[in-house]
């Protein structure tokens, strides 16, 4: 794939995500967005209303936007190892790839062949 196409094909793929990401706010528009821990204990209250959990948070944020924060700093992380893996593997296939093609050496002055 040459570098003009591989450029299109990464604009495309962050245009697809940014959609997604948009999509939902544009066709939703007076949708109520929760995460998935309110909507699992709902769902537990509706089955078995005196549930009581096994184990409590070992911590607990003082508020909604340190807990968004701290979220967000777990995402970060886990973005950049991922990257990380993923550069290293990229990095050794291409190096494994360079050490196996053969190494044409040049024609050496006094062979005659020039």
């Amino acid at each position: 794939m040459n570098r003009v196409n591989r450029s299109w094909n990464n604009w495309l793929l962050v245009l697809a995500v940014v959609g997604l990401a948009i999509a939902p706010l544009l066709l939703l528009r007076d949708a109520e967005f929760g995460g998935a821990d309110v909507e699992a204990t709902a769902a537990i209250k509706e089955v078995d209303p005196n549930y009581q959990p096994w184990v409590k948070p070992v911590f607990t944020p003082a508020s909604g936007e340190i807990e968004s924060l701290l979220f967000a700093v777990q995402a970060g992380l886990g973005a950049g190892v991922i990257g990380y893996v993923l550069g290293l593997y990229r990095g050794r296939t291409e190096r494994d790839n360079t050490q196996r093609q053969p190494q044409i050496k040049p024609p050496r002055a006094d062979s005659g062949d020039y």
